[in-house]
């Protein structure tokens, strides 16, 4: 027979469990139901689910996975969790004003969408889409070389011309008939990507690619590194250039002088983490950094942007403000104003996860919460 006190005590114990808020928590995840549509939405981080229930698994792996073993990736949401804030009381937040000036140009607020290629993968309009949800909001676009539509098309759609993001094509010749022709179409900033210079192994986005039983020779191809090889047809800026080879292993800090002479549009310099590189872009005349590893996408270095921005801001000086990109959605923007800089906050994966749901204002409708936050 079983002592007396183990009915006892093991009812004691199931009463202790019941009102324990762990297990309230992990009942409440475990039973909240998902959610249906981008409108139910509660936050960006639940158009991750929802898209990756919808995508095909190549898709879904070129927008969810960074570079070897994802931990670069991992350690960029890990670095915001670090970061704590001081609350001021009774400053009077009636009127909150999170407008940001940029190059002359006043936006509403400083979230923005960051340049991703490829947006047709998740939306038949593509880039459009995309532009059509940030003309909504006054938000900046910055648009990926690797873009689906031509950005004639999406400054027509925006309302204005977008910043452009530039993969440096390997030949220069290439390189200044995009230029030019991104110039011509009124585009007023000209932001290299200069972190992807020595490859990426994409290897979690090849796993999934080779589970996708779909032909899409049509569209792409996949390297053996799990990037996306573009067809033509797919890749409207590269029409008239000799080939659409991108990044330059050779490139240096010369291939910045000739990109100021170039052109007349203001030059950033996205992928900067280092004191030393900020100096460089000082000293070499750069207009604007993006303090950047491409979300985890470029190197595994296992380094939050967030902890490199100090750094680079003191490398920069006090010629201009640099700028940060959010490398993965669900942290608020306030955040890293911890930091003392003037921020900017970028939206890249939740749009791909936002605008394969139906409706162009799914992408920037559910950031409205970090547009009415005070920082």
């Amino acid at each position: 027979m079983r002592p007396a006190s183990v009915v006892p005590n093991r009812r004691h114990f199931l009463r202790f469990l019941a009102g324990s808020p762990l297990f309230a928590q992990a009942f409440a995840q475990t039973s909240a139901p998902r959610i249906a549509s981008a409108k139910d939405a509660l936050n960006v981080m639940e158009f991750e689910e929802l898209a990756h229930l919808k995508l095909p698994p190549a898709h879904w792996g070129y927008m969810s996975s960074g570079v070897d073993d994802d931990a670069t990736l991992k350690a960029n949401m890990a670095g915001f969790k670090r970061i704590q804030l001081r609350p001021r009381r009774l400053i009077d937040v009636s009127k909150v004003d999170m407008r940001t000036e940029l190059f002359g140009t006043v936006w509403e607020s400083p979230i923005f969408v960051c340049p991703v290629g490829g947006h047709k993968m998740f939306h038949p309009e593509g880039e459009l889409a995309t532009a059509c949800a940030a003309r909504a909001k006054n938000a900046l676009q910055i648009l990926s070389t690797q873009t689906s539509t031509a950005v004639e098309d999406v400054a027509q759609a925006l309302g204005h011309p977008p910043w452009y993001q530039l993969y440096m094509p390997q030949r220069w010749e290439d390189a200044e008939k995009l230029v030019r022709r991104v110039e011509a179409a009124g585009c007023p900033v000209l932001a290299w990507t200069i972190d992807g210079l020595a490859g990426r192994n994409l290897e979690n986005a090849a796993k999934l690619a080779r589970n996708d039983t779909r032909n899409c020779s049509t569209c792409h191809a996949i390297s053996p590194e799990g990037a996306a090889l573009r067809s033509p047809a797919s890749a409207p800026m590269f029409k008239g250039l000799s080939s659409n080879a991108i990044n330059p292993p050779v490139a240096t800090w010369e291939l910045v002088d000739r990109l100021k002479k170039l052109t007349t549009m203001k030059l950033v310099l996205k992928g900067i983490e280092t004191r030393e590189d900020a100096r460089m872009c000082r000293e070499h005349g750069v207009d604007g950094i993006l303090v950047s590893n491409h979300g985890g996408r470029a190197t595994e270095d296992l380094r939050p942007t967030i902890e490199s921005l100090p750094e680079v801001i003191e490398g920069a000086g006090n010629r201009f403000r640099p700028g940060r990109r959010r490398a993965r959605p669900g942290y608020p923007a306030r955040r890293a104003a911890a930091h003392h800089a003037a921020m900017r906050y970028a939206v890249d994966r939740p749009d791909h996860a936002g605008i394969h749901q139906p409706g162009r204002p799914a992408v920037l409708e559910r950031c409205e919460p970090a547009v009415s936050c005070p920082e």
